[in-house]
């Protein structure tokens, strides 16, 4: 039996009745760029996030680097992140002029390694760049102190991680910034592009609100350049049903990694497991197998949909290298990278097609 990778019909399905009024609505009213929908959402995702403030803007992509500007970050700067994770995570430290500086993954997790953080801190370090890969929070108390030591505002990744929780608290106040996306295929997807800043920082707030109308909101005048970059009305109306729905498709996802991890138990593959102070949110179900691209093959032969997140780390891509040093090793990244296989998982997927994929793993090996 064919089970897709991601199906995002089953879910439309089951909202189009409130969806497309909505989208009517919209249209009729013919306000489609910061109108009164997109000012309701962000109050209402900044009480779900427990935050101060939320700025809606085009992508998860344009909320990392409007979050690098609001902080000052720029030409000749360093902002440390981690070296395994989507482009995006590393690109937007290069868009804004300055130099990526990567760290390894911990030990079993996908996402930085803290320990590792310090040895790369320069007098030139500007920020350190959290990203919260496949929906599961970084452990931030020891990143926190040591930015604190250090003086280092945090950015953090949220884009795969809408709703994740860190020690009982929602990703998103726990620093200066957290950016989010909401790319289709997200957690709370909208129907194109969309993004938004969460902070408690007033004047990140403010120069976010200006940034994204290129430099300043209501004026012919100009303090500093921005760019144009604003979610717009649809997306916002969208969102805001959506959002409503977001926490029982968090519990779906949760019993479909369970459900994983019951049935793949004792085969030569690493599952990703819950952790009592941090609440994944299982953006993507990703395994670990030393035979990963066979396993890969005998899925899709089955018609069993399965990717790569992600197949070459930062240090080796050709965009960043001359920012390594040829002393510099990132083992358990490159591990990563060889071997990480995303399994299908979205709310509506049946307990059956779990069933019918865990089957299907377990014949591979036999």
């Amino acid at each position: 039996m064919a089970v897709p990778f991601l199906d995002l019909k089953r879910q439309y399905q089951t909202i189009s009745s409130e969806i497309e009024p909505k989208l009517v609505q919209v249209a009729q009213s013919q306000r489609y760029v910061l109108g009164p929908e997109v000012d309701a959402f962000e109050k209402e995702i900044a009480a779900y996030l427990g935050v101060k403030h939320a700025v809606g803007v085009a992508s998860g992509t344009d909320a990392l680097i409007l979050s690098l500007k609001a902080l000052g970050v720029g030409h000749n700067d360093e902002v440390i992140t981690c070296d395994y994770s989507f482009f995006s995570s590393a690109g937007v430290i290069r868009w804004v002029g300055a130099r990526p500086v990567f760290v390894d993954v911990a030990k079993h997790s996908f996402n930085i390694d803290p320990a590792a953080i310090a040895k790369k801190i320069t007098k030139k370090t500007k920020a350190i760049l959290v990203v919260h890969l496949f929906g599961e929070p970084a452990e931030m108390d020891p990143v926190k102190k040591l930015a604190a030591k250090h003086g280092l505002p945090i950015i953090e990744d949220a884009c795969q991680a809408i709703g994740a929780e860190y020690q009982g608290v929602k990703i998103g106040g726990l620093t200066e910034s957290a950016c989010y996306s909401f790319y289709p295929t997200k957690v709370l997807g909208c129907f194109g592009d969309g993004g938004l800043l969460a902070t408690n920082s007033d004047q990140v707030y403010h120069a976010v609100q200006d940034l994204r109308v290129h430099g300043a909101k209501g004026s012919d005048d100009r303090a500093t350049i921005g760019t144009n970059s604003r979610l717009d009305e649809l997306q916002a109306a969208v969102l805001r049903i959506k959002l409503r729905k977001l926490e029982a498709w968090i519990a779906a996802r949760r019993h479909c990694a369970a459900k994983y991890r019951e049935l793949l138990a004792g085969l030569p593959v690493q599952t990703p497991q819950d952790k009592p102070h941090l609440g994944h949110t299982y953006n993507s179900f990703v395994i670990t197998s030393e035979k990963r691209d066979a396993l890969m093959a005998q899925l899709r032969s089955k018609e069993i949909g399965c990717a790569i997140y992600y197949s070459r780390p930062f240090h080796l891509m050709t965009a960043f290298k001359k920012f390594v040093k040829p002393q510099e090793k990132f083992p358990r990244s490159l591990i990563a990278s060889k071997s990480a296989l995303a399994l299908p998982i979205f709310p509506e997927l049946h307990d059956h097609e779990i069933e019918t994929v865990a089957e299907a793993i377990k014949q591979f090996y036999g």
